[in-house]
């Protein structure tokens, strides 16, 4: 059953006359006139563009400093907004108007005030990147009442650094700076560029402030240019300011401190840092840290002081602050966490700080109740869940979750079966530890790594029309994140135990029949243990926000590796060289499997404006069964089709290879395989509203790694899998609701490798009734 983030396919019959209809409403719109919202003697924007007559100097990064852009088209070819906005009327008390214009866009209309704004601004830009002498021209060309403005770059000669020099008065700060390992941020033969300057900078700054100089800051550096006569050279000197306060302060030495107290205040809050503010709350300590609360404290102090990278004793290193933020970000208890610090006045010592760690707390408890839709194949239904969280259940921000879900779909057109349905229940709980879980580590150890552990089991009871499942598991496994970009998951054991109690009549006649076309497929519908272990690594380049990375030029992969049963196999070889009962080692009389699976996916977010993007996405993945299985638990099959794959087709109905099947509903089973190939390009647009619109190619398939009974045209060869790639393309709109993405993609087969002769390309004949699919999920494809 599809789950509600990528709901399976129906096909469309006669969309032919909506797309006409669709193809006439633009061509109308388009004819509408927006003259009557251009003022007499004003210009509508047509177009601006922007060039350059140096290759260093690129138009996309001039586009930043553009005051007035453009109204926006569609797939960078047609201003529909626009011509939404003038199908309105003047009167804007007429609902229709006013609708016209919501979701429409306004005539962008010209203003020369804000076009030699972004003219100076762009100069002022390329004399930043070291063009002294750059200089942008502003050209307006109208046409009627619409004009067209271009911004022409000549950047002349750079500047470049001739000499270098740095004039460090302070001894401490200039023994640092000559230690720093990444010290290579200016260099003679550089381009006199300002933004380099200030970016290191900022460098010097955090390398500084990780070295005790909690009061420092960029405006301490300065730089000194002197341009030679008659010549692109500069001579620089980067200077550093000695420490005042204020203005009328005396120059000295700047001050390295160190931290004397750390305190940790739980649930209180106050404007003034001191001493005497803690005196009216309870106190104990723990790892030479104090813990302030009122009544008792709701988290255990250990928790805390390995949640804690300042040290009494220690230099102040920012790096560390950073470091306790997100150890504290781990504990789920924890509303917010806020850290400051208090300089402490002691005789003939003013460089000591006093550190407050204020935490809020959280709800303990929390219940939640969820309703969704659901759709697989056509099929509506619908699924309820209700979920428990405890979010302290031992006092250590460990969270414990428990959830029950139910699910119905009436099932229609399966061969022998009417008026059937899927049912499915489940309850499923899980305790998450804010630590990395293990025995005999050690708390540095532990730090250091930064991980959350999870334990979890679950059980889930399908009910379909050809057969009953059952699937109860047990998952130990550990999450950690490097830098808010890279996520690992170690999943160290993963028991599964697959049961079915029933199988139809009509589905066993199914898998006789099968038994001559692929022999291995009765195996994916026995009783079965699968026993894993498996890793993750997925990175992706603008941080975890899905949402977020569609908006920036970003790129993300993710790669997965498990494997199972060999542990178990190894030690069953050692007990019996052959199996006792049949062609299988059993655990508990019960058949395990045993395989080994890799998955690596790269998906390239190219931003052409803030309305446009181009998006590249590639999938590969193969798995192997071996020694105690012959085929692939049914779970762990790759399917293609669907809202996520090869979108003209419907989930669970392409490949394998070139098998066409033989027309069977049930046969969905059968269209599985061990290799699986995904190529996708999307472009997406803006619309209007919270509206999006895409355009697609994909391509892709699966194959199976041996030749399974007479089903032959399955099976991957180098020298005709490229020849077996399905091709589709289509059109989607999206909602994007901020929070989530609702999708609704519509694909066209293109090529279908399951025919021969006309009927392969249906991209020249195409027939709607039999290539088109419809796609309804959450969230993008990729």
């Amino acid at each position: 059953m599809s789950n509600k983030f990528a709901l399976s396919s129906f096909n469309m019959n006669k969309p032919l006359a909506i797309l006409i209809l669709l193809a006439f409403l633009v061509l109308m719109l388009a004819g509408c006139s927006v003259s009557k919202f251009i003022p007499e003697g004003s210009y509508l924007l047509d177009n601006v563009k922007i060039e350059s007559d140096n290759k260093e100097i690129k138009p996309s990064q001039m586009n930043l400093y553009v005051r007035q852009k453009s109204n926006a088209k569609w797939f960078s070819l047609v201003k529909l907004p626009m011509y939404i906005y003038g199908a309105s009327g003047l009167d804007s008390t007429k609902w229709i108007n006013r609708f016209w214009r919501k979701i429409g866009e306004a005539p962008v209309i010209y203003d020369p005030v804000l076009a030699e704004e972004t003219r100076s601004e762009m100069e002022k830009a390329v004399q930043n990147m070291g063009y002294m002498g750059a200089s942008v021209g502003l050209q307006e060309v109208s046409d009627g009442n619409r004009m067209k403005v271009y911004y022409t770059v000549r950047s002349g000669e750079p500047y470049v650094v001739e000499r270098l020099a740095y004039d460090i008065s302070d001894a401490k700060i200039a023994d640092y700076l000559a230690k720093d390992p990444v010290r290579a941020g200016l260099y003679e033969g550089m381009r006199f560029d300002v933004n380099v300057l200030d970016a290191e900078r900022q460098r010097i700054t955090q390398y500084l402030q990780n070295q005790g100089y909690y009061r420092f800051n960029k405006d301490f550096i300065t730089y000194q240019a002197d341009t030679m006569l008659n010549t692109h050279k500069v001579d620089l000197t980067l200077k550093l300011l000695p420490y005042r306060r204020t203005k009328e302060d005396l120059p000295q030495p700047h001050r390295q401190y160190t931290l004397r107290n750390v305190n940790y205040v739980l649930d209180a809050d106050f404007s003034e840092l001191s001493e005497d503010a803690l005196r009216g709350l309870d106190s104990i300590s723990s790892g030479g840290t104090g813990v302030f609360y009122k009544g008792k404290p709701f988290l255990r102090p250990k928790v805390l002081t390995d949640c804690n990278y300042l040290i009494p004793g220690n230099l102040y290193r920012n790096r560390n602050v950073q470091n306790t933020y997100s150890a504290l970000g781990r504990l789920s208890i924890l509303k917010y966490s806020n850290i400051r610090f208090n300089e402490v006045a002691l005789p003939g010592d003013s460089t000591r700080l006093d550190a407050y760690i204020f935490l809020s707390k959280n709800k303990n408890k929390a219940l939640s109740f969820e309703i969704e839709g659901t759709n697989s194949a056509g099929d509506l239904g619908a699924a309820a869940s209700v979920s428990f969280t405890h979010r302290n259940l031992f006092k250590g921000s460990e969270a414990f979750t428990l959830e029950l879900r139910g699910a119905y779909e009436a099932v229609s057109g399966l061969e022998g079966y009417a008026n059937s349905h899927y049912m499915e229940y489940g309850i499923e709980s899980s305790l998450n530890f804010p630590e990395f879980m293990f025995p005999f580590l050690s708390s540095d150890f532990k730090r250091r790594i930064r991980a959350t552990s999870e334990v979890s089991v679950k059980y889930n009871w399908q009910i379909r029309p050809e057969f009953e499942r059952t699937l109860a598991a047990a998952a130990w496994s550990y999450r950690w994140t490097r830098r808010g970009k890279a996520t690992h998951r170690f999943d160290l054991l993963d028991i599964n135990y697959i049961y079915m109690p029933y199988t139809s009549e009509a589905f066993n006649a199914y898998l006789d029949r099968m038994d001559q076309i692929n022999p291995l497929l009765r195996h994916s519908y026995e009783d079965l243990f699968i026993i894993r272990l498996g890793y993750t690594y997925t990175y992706n380049s603008v941080g975890g926000n899905a949402i977020n990375a569609a908006k920036h030029n970003s790129y993300s992969i993710r790669f997965n590796i498990e494997e199972s049963g060999n542990l178990l196999y190894g030690l069953s070889k050692l007990v019996h060289k052959k199996p006792r009962y049949g062609d299988a080692y059993q655990l508990a009389n019960i058949d395990f499997a045993q395989y080994v699976k890799m998955d690596i996916d790269f998906a390239k977010n190219f931003v052409i404006d803030e309305r446009n993007s181009l998006v590249f996405h590639a999938g590969l993945g193969i798995a192997c069964p071996y020694g105690n299985s012959k085929s692939l638990p049914f779970e762990k099959l790759y399917f293609s089709g669907g809202a996520n794959s090869v979108r003209g087709w419907r989930v669970r109905s392409l490949g394998p290879g070139s098998y066409r099947g033989d027309g069977n509903t049930i046969d969905y089973v059968n269209h599985t395989g061990d290799i699986k190939l995904d190529l996708n390009v999307e472009y997406r647009t803006y619309l209007f509203w919270k509206l999006n619109g895409a355009v697609f190619i994909d391509a892709g398939n699966v194959w199976n790694i041996r030749s399974q009974g007479t089903q032959t045209e399955g099976v991957f060869k180098f020298n005709r899998f490229y020849k077996q790639l399905a091709v589709s393309y289509g059109l989607g709109i999206r909602f994007d609701l901020d929070f989530l993405i609702l999708r609704f993609d519509g694909g066209m087969k293109a090529i279908n490798p399951m025919y021969t002769g006309r009927d392969r390309y249906p991209i020249v004949s195409p027939d709607f009734g039999r290539d088109f699919a419809f796609h309804f999920a959450v969230g993008y494809p990729f």
